[in-house]
């Protein structure tokens, strides 16, 4: 059997994170799917995430060998430099209001630091540049609305691609397709209600 041990780290990765969201996730309301509550997307996606992490790990025992590399002493200093950069923005967020010290919006502003000092090794770009994105999206949507958190979550993600970044007009087209997609979909059709707009 040739086993890809990429692909395993990776379902590791996966299903860890899914299962840590559902359970962050046990303490919202779900609803039903006419009428979503705060918990019924994250469960989705929580439950696909694991579904897919799933299949990745079934591939891995089919699709090898391919080992993992050894991490460069650059890449180890900033993963190391980006948790402790995370954790230390997660203790002070409270200090810089009583967004940040309600719900997840600490931990929310934490994780977005740390990712985004994860982005300055070029081989933790990629995945630094994509949660770091997610991150925003969860950050903005309270309060600044669908429109702004699609905008933020886009732009920060389209910084994971050097061609992304040398094709700002493909970029701007994206976005604005998604968010009248986003917008049909999640407001016009299943009518949930999230605020569009910025609500400061």
């Amino acid at each position: 059997m040739k086993v890809n041990s990429k692909d395993i780290a990776a379902s590791a990765i996966l299903i860890l994170l899914a299962v840590v969201g559902l359970w962050l996730n046990l303490d919202h309301n779900l609803g039903s799917a006419r009428r979503m509550g705060p918990g019924y997307m994250p469960m989705l996606v929580f439950w696909t995430l694991l579904g897919l992490a799933g299949l990745v790990l079934l591939a891995a025992f089919f699709s090898g060998p391919d080992p993992l590399q050894k991490w460069t002493t650059q890449e180890s200093v900033n993963l190391a430099l980006a948790i402790a950069v995370g954790t230390a923005v997660w203790w002070v967020a409270p200090n810089f209001g009583t967004f940040f010290s309600s719900t997840y919006n600490g931990v929310g502003l934490g994780m977005l630091a740390g990712f985004l000092v994860l982005c300055w090794s070029l081989g933790w770009r990629l995945i630094g540049c994509i949660c770091a994105a997610m991150c925003v999206f969860a950050l903005l949507l309270e309060q600044g609305g669908l429109m702004l958190a699609l905008i933020g979550t886009i732009l920060v993600a389209s910084l994971a691609e050097p061609e992304h970044r040398d094709r700002p007009l493909g970029v701007m087209g994206i976005t604005i397709f998604l968010l009248a997609l986003c917008w049909w979909v999640f407001i016009k059709q299943l009518d949930i209600r999230v605020s569009v707009w910025p609500q400061f």
